[in-house]
């Protein structure tokens, strides 16, 4: 299959949509017509100063600066000069090091959010984006964007935390991935009659991969579906606006640098795919939520502890290699599962629910026949307020809100209600609502169904770290996994986690149970 636009085969492509790499990059040809650029920083606030690093083959760009939304609000259009650089080959490592092109402070009447630089000359067209915080909330909700994973899944130039230009061989993740480098195509804006991930191939078929194969035949990001601002928060984003429920942005990077990032929010919002996360950021959040803060998550698969660089500009995580490549083996900074042993901070005391109860449902081999939504156990429940629907009943299986990637809990059944079992590792009082069946691993049906995507490492992995062995039994119990819409009750505040990275096609299918328990969970009184 013919590659488009400037994407590039690596040095161990297979051709394949679903195993190949793939992926996004500046020419070394100054003649063909290009533009491509970064801001300096991933989030401002008003009055600190935009920085905008560029290449180009012509001598002058436009670019247009605009706050997404419903109607995107152009705050600059403009005329740049830009020139040619080399970019280095391992820039998603180190950086692109191009030359700033252009640079403003940012007006006080700027308002918060995420905001696109479209970046055009002739011949050639790519987006970029940045996010701006609120100098003091103007918002009661912060939405807290999640850009730990946008860094991981990030794949211009070559290399994320997948797949990459790194190591002895040349095609080795990246444990290091920069900030200083445009977002992958799709990350930005959502790609025209482009497909989500969840899909049920045939039974006792080979499992089909829709999004990757559209990637790869129409010049998108093979991770435009698995993360970014396009994927999951930006129609999070457009429905609140559409129903008059006034946001301010700010990034996990934010949460991070700043213990009061959160401070005068009486609600923060987390929605789509938030898999990788600082200790940092872990310690802010719940000190926050402890003090009275009110967390309603929309999103699946809390997973990874991550470093960040002193500047924020460099996100390191060694995951599955990190016990014998992390310099921080042997502490609990280790840049592994939050549920290994040795970093001692289960996810489920900050969120309630974890990733390494899940953590796929919906496509592949996993749960893919599945309900495709929330088995409600407790219609009573305050967050059901308004929707209709009664034990048993399924929450959002039209629009399909179950999936790809999903946090869950051990849990028990007591009279037909479910609790979670003792020993989990929560700091509180946690309340269950609703539970389908989610897996780690890729389940066989038959002899046409070979699956070299998702296969046995996640359940492997989970099995050594969670039960401290591999073998038969314990990769039974690491498969059975679920994902879990609860309430979770800790200090004075408390986690709303309706644990799915897919709760937001919900609401693009305008399903109408599904806004309901947005709607309360954002607008109504907790308790």
């Amino acid at each position: 299959m013919t590659l488009q636009g400037f994407f590039v085969p690596g040095p161990h492509d297979d051709g394949s949509p679903v195993t190949g790499h793939y992926y996004e990059a500046a020419s070394d040809d100054a003649a063909r017509p290009q533009v491509w650029a970064y801001t300096g920083a991933l989030s401002y606030a008003p009055g600190e100063v935009l920085v905008l690093h560029a290449m180009s083959s012509a001598k002058v760009a436009r670019v247009v600066i605009a706050r997404d939304g419903l109607a995107p609000e152009t705050v600059l259009d403009q005329k740049i000069a830009t020139v040619f650089a080399p970019t280095p080959a391992d820039c998603s490592v180190t950086g692109c090091d191009w030359p700033e092109a252009f640079r403003m402070e940012i007006p006080a009447g700027w308002k918060s959010g995420v905001y696109t630089v479209t970046l055009t000359i002739p011949g050639h067209q790519s987006q970029h984006m940045f996010v701006l915080r609120a100098a003091t909330p103007t918002a009661r909700i912060a939405m807290i964007l999640a850009t730990g994973t946008w860094c991981a899944y990030n794949d211009w130039g070559g290399s994320n935390h997948y797949q990459g230009l790194t190591g002895t061989s040349g095609g080795e993740f990246a444990p290091h991935v920069s900030l200083l480098r445009p977002w992958a195509k799709g990350f930005v804006l959502w790609p025209a009659d482009a497909p989500r991930i969840p899909h049920a191939s045939p039974l006792l078929s080979r499992p089909r991969y829709p999004h990757m194969d559209y990637a790869r035949a129409k010049g998108v990001s093979k991770k435009y579906a698995s993360s970014g601002w396009a994927a999951f928060e930006r129609p999070f984003a457009l429905w609140c606006e559409g129903q008059g429920i006034a946001l301010d942005y700010l990034t996990q990077h934010d949460l991070h640098r700043d213990s009061a990032a959160l401070a005068g929010y009486a609600r923060a919002v987390i929605v789509g795919h938030d898999e990788y996360w600082t200790w940092e950021m872990r310690d802010h959040l719940e000190a926050w939520v402890d003090a009275g803060g009110e967390l309603a998550r929309f999103g699946g698969n809390f997973f990874w502890q991550t470093r960040l660089s002193a500047d924020l500009l460099t996100q390191t995580c060694f995951k599955t290699t990190a016990e014998k490549a992390d310099p921080l083996a042997g502490t609990n900074r280790l840049t592994s599962y939050w549920d290994h042993p040795q970093v001692g901070r289960p996810a489920v005391a900050t969120m309630g629910l974890t990733g390494s109860m899940g953590v796929y449902a919906g496509w592949s081999r996993c749960a893919a026949h599945g309900s495709g939504g929330f088995a409600i156990y407790r219609p009573e429940h305050w967050a059901m307020a308004g929707t209709g629907l009664g034990y048993g009943d399924v929450l959002g299986a039209a629009s399909k809100i179950f999936g790809y990637e999903v946090d869950g809990i051990d849990y028990g059944m007591t009279h037909g209600l479910p609790h979670a079992a003792e020993g989990t590792g929560l700091h509180g009082v946690l309340t269950i609502v609703g539970l389908s069946p989610a897996t780690t691993l890729a389940h066989s049906t038959g002899p046409h169904d070979l699956d070299h995507f998702i296969g046995t490492l996640d359940a492997e992995e989970v099995a050594a770290q969670v039960y401290g062995r591999v073998d038969a039994e314990t990769l039974g119990r690491a498969s059975r996994g679920n994902g879990c819409m609860a309430e979770y009750r800790r200090g004075k505040g408390a986690v709303f986690n309706a644990g799915s990275c897919e709760w937001v096609a919900g609401l693009i299918a305008r399903d109408r149970p599904v806004e309901q328990v947005t709607r309360n969970l954002l607008t109504g009184v907790w308790g």
